[in-house]
């Protein structure tokens, strides 16, 4: 679903009543585990968080204007999804998520190359995230794009 949100807190009011909740969880989780150097907005109408210009002036290759997308999460039709770009990147990343996954949460991992889709929203496991949020830093998230995404 495309909502067209002008801030997070914007985007949260226009999701459905039962959903609300738990994208502020999420956006919390998300804002007091992150690293020093991203900023939270609006990106491609998803609540994202990313390195902004003024860190990294290059941008995004494929639209320089755009600033360097990390990550982001929306309230999709039948599922809120994440969508988490150091694991798509990093090989080890993508595997300590896949192994955790199980220890946080019952069902089975959804996932796609960079999504992790949560269809059962008391399921969505918040510690799980805190802790993937950690793991880079907006310089590390710099050196790992410039030295393997802008290369392919």
């Amino acid at each position: 679903m495309q909502y067209k949100a002008t801030s997070p807190k914007d985007y949260i009011t226009q999701v459905p009543v039962d959903r609300k909740e738990t994208l502020e969880k999420l956006r919390k989780t998300i804002k007091e585990n992150l690293p020093k150097g991203f900023e939270e907005g609006i990106q491609y109408g998803m609540i994202g968080y990313y390195v902004p210009h003024s860190i990294y002036p290059d941008g995004y290759h494929c639209n320089p204007k755009q600033p360097l997308s990390f990550m982001s999460f929306a309230s999709q039709k039948n599922s809120v999804n994440l969508y988490h770009s150091g694991i798509y990147a990093i090989p080890k990343i993508y595997d300590w998520f896949v192994n955790e996954y199980p220890k946080h949460c019952s069902r089975k991992l959804d996932m796609g190359k960079s999504c992790i889709r949560f269809k059962k929203l008391d399921e969505i496991p918040f510690e799980l995230i805190a802790q993937l949020y950690r793991k880079l830093t907006a310089k590390e998230w710099i050196e790992i794009y410039k030295s393997t995404i802008i290369k392919k």
